[in-house]
């Protein structure tokens, strides 16, 4: 099974889309599951269902802090170039996904639903939210990033 295939099984189990991208990659840096379920959790439906950036884009962004980001003090090196590696993912994520990272444009929403509490996962659901494929989008994008 691929990490995107995985990444849509995840969703389909009820995770959310940043807990679905993000838990497909975790492994490779020594992360549980558990972990990595809890350090995505809150981004789901654009951050804690706000419609904000997408879900998706926060796990694979997530996945490019796993692979670039600062870990020592003042290395304003690897700062940049892990902002250069995240906003050139975003542009990419952008093109395969309509022009945009913002869950409710993605999801064509003129304003967030005003409700904290998701949707019930039906087969409506899935016909008539484009979360799959944002997912595989997302796990397309870090694959062309970082190849295994």
């Amino acid at each position: 099974m691929t990490r995107k295939d995985r990444a849509v099984e995840l969703f389909k189990k009820g995770y959310n889309c940043a807990q679905s991208v993000f838990v497909a990659y975790a492994d490779r840096y020594g992360m549980d599951m558990e972990m990595a379920l809890k350090v995505s959790g809150s981004f789901g439906g654009g951050m804690g269902r706000m419609r904000e950036v997408c879900g998706c884009v926060s796990g694979m962004l997530m996945v490019a802090g796993m692979e670039t980001a600062q870990i020592k003090e003042h290395d304003s090196k690897a700062k940049a170039h892990n902002y250069e590696i995240v906003q050139k993912m975003a542009e990419r994520f952008k093109e395969k996904s309509g022009g945009s990272i913002i869950c409710r444009e993605l999801l064509g929403l003129e304003k967030p639903e005003g409700t904290y509490i998701p949707d019930k996962r039906t087969d409506e659901y899935y016909k008539k939210r484009p979360c799959i494929m944002m997912i595989q989008n997302a796990c397309d994008v870090i694959d062309e990033f970082f190849d295994e």
